[in-house]
């Protein structure tokens, strides 16, 4: 009894240790992002800083309206890209775990093929802007490379094929219910799991998200937070290296540059922070079961 306790002890302290190892970046990034500049230069980045400074939140507050627009163009965009992906991950992943859909291993591989290969960035580029007119769209955000891929399908398929006993479906046939009815009162409730990992996959894609800001939008109306965030550190960067004379650059140069670099990054993580604890519960589990071999 007694080695027992011992070891549950042991088994609790490495996953202290561990989860301690995991806070202290976040720890050590919010720090940084309240250390004055000279601090950070004589001392380095600390978790006891010689001098505190609001000075890069202070830069952050002068630019609130842009930084307020572009939250609500990347809350928008991770919203509807979430729901639309994970709608249309599940509604191609049922029927390819139906042993009985006629050329299910055709679709398998096709869906598979997309994990290896691409078109490459250029004819991507040429067919969303010339072809779908995504240029300084929303949907230039959304649909590129982040709707859906064939890893988030082939989890739900595996999840689908393994944790949906098949007598619930026959049962519900032989009770009358449309195939529709089958997936959205019985399959769906049944998949919470592997719905809310695959969802909190694709919001954490979407938030972080600047690639698609970079190449498909160039007014400053559509940037989302990240290329917001990106565009002002790159032209502080661009300011304080040409200084090129005037007020715009004597500001500039004098700004906390490392400090405003970590508080960018604390602006741009908190929300998912607040929102992971939701979906934790779901998490584990709908991945290790989604990723069984079915």
């Amino acid at each position: 009894m007694k080695n027992n306790q011992m070891n549950q002890a042991a088994i609790h302290a490495v996953f202290l240790i561990l989860t301690v190892a995991c806070l202290f970046p976040f720890l050590l990034l919010f720090m940084s992002s309240i250390t004055s500049e000279s601090a950070i230069v004589l001392d380095g980045y600390s978790l006891f800083p010689s001098e505190f400074s609001l000075e890069a939140y202070s830069y952050l507050w002068t630019q609130r309206g842009a930084m307020f627009s572009s939250y609500g163009i990347t809350i928008s965009i991770t919203v509807i890209g979430t729901f639309v992906g994970l709608l249309i991950s599940a509604l191609l992943a049922y029927p390819l775990s139906r042993h009985d859909m006629p050329l299910r291993g055709i679709l398998s591989f096709l869906v598979f093929f997309t994990l290896l290969f691409n078109g490459g960035l250029v004819p991507t580029y040429l067919i969303y802007t010339e072809v779908f007119h995504m240029k300084n769209t929303l949907m230039g955000l959304i649909i590129p490379g982040l709707l859906t891929n064939g890893f988030f399908i082939l989890l739900i398929r595996t999840f689908f094929s393994n944790s949906i006993p098949v007598q619930i479906i026959e049962s519900a046939y032989i009770d009358g219910a449309s195939e529709f009815k089958i997936f959205y009162r019985m399959v769906l409730p049944l998949s919470l799991p592997i719905l809310a990992t695959i969802g909190l996959m694709l919001t954490i894609n979407y938030w972080n998200d600047w690639f698609n800001g970079l190449i498909y939008v160039t007014e400053p109306r559509l940037f989302s937070i990240q290329n917001l965030l990106n565009r002002m550190l790159s032209n502080i960067q661009f300011l304080q290296q040409n200084n090129m004379g005037g007020n715009s650059s004597q500001t500039a140069a004098n700004l906390p540059m490392n400090s405003v670099r970590m508080a960018m990054a604390v602006v741009g993580i908190v929300p998912l922070v607040c929102i992971y604890p939701f979906f934790q519960k779901y998490f584990v589990k709908g991945l290790t079961i989604g990723a069984v071999k079915g």
